[in-house]
């Protein structure tokens, strides 16, 4: 086992509680990722396979690679060759610690906006608009550049960036700790999303940060 799945699982040993009872809250604070954590406790390197772009010139493929899967959390491995892109998704009602263990990403995370269905009347009740079905509002929340070595990242069910996207500049290995893990039969499926300006829409008003 990896040194930092046995650290975290020690951990949790440690405290008197049993692997499948410990509390969300608990496991939140024991799935924290330490920021000295590199590749090295993961035994990864960028001279592997997993990181080669190889001869096609089509999307580079991305590697996801399990370590362990639980049913209050899971940790697991990205790696990424140059270029290569996992698009913009969510984590419905989950809490996702995420560590660049090498290279240089762009990453660029939203929110949710809740606002009332008919938010456009009362904004503007001369022109109403309707927003086809499956649209919502988001925010940005990250749009930036990251390189290793820099500090572990959090996004919360409400907050921190719960929709995210990551294009490697380099190649990248990321490692995500999420709690609880995605499961469909729980209703946290993965649902992809193409973002848009929110000027794009008919009626709407090009809100910074909008999407």
């Amino acid at each position: 086992m990896l040194p930092y799945v046995s650290c975290v699982l020690q951990s949790i040993r440690n405290s008197g509680m049993n692997e499948r009872s410990v509390s969300e809250v608990d496991m939140v604070n024991k799935m924290r990722l330490d920021d000295g954590i590199d590749a090295s406790d993961v035994g990864l390197t960028p001279d592997m396979s997993y990181f080669r772009r190889g001869a096609s010139r089509g999307t580079p493929v991305i590697t996801y690679l399990p370590i362990r899967e639980l049913e209050q959390f899971s940790m697991v491995i990205f790696c990424l060759p140059p270029s290569g892109v996992i698009p913009l998704h969510d984590h419905p009602g989950m809490t996702v610690f995420t560590k660049l263990l090498f290279g240089s990403m762009h990453i660029k995370s939203y929110d949710w906006v809740n606002v009332p269905q008919n938010l456009a009347e009362l904004v503007n009740p001369l022109q109403p608009t309707s927003l086809p079905p499956g649209l919502r509002l988001a925010k940005v929340k990250r749009d930036a550049i990251f390189t290793a070595p820099c500090r572990t990242s959090v996004l919360y069910p409400e907050d921190g960036g719960n929709l995210h996207c990551f294009r490697a500049r380099t190649c990248c290995a990321v490692l995500d700790v999420l709690g609880p893990p995605y499961s469909s039969a729980r209703g946290r499926d993965c649902t992809y999303y193409h973002d848009r300006p929110y000027a794009w829409f008919p009626g709407g008003r090009g809100e910074p940060g909008s999407r």
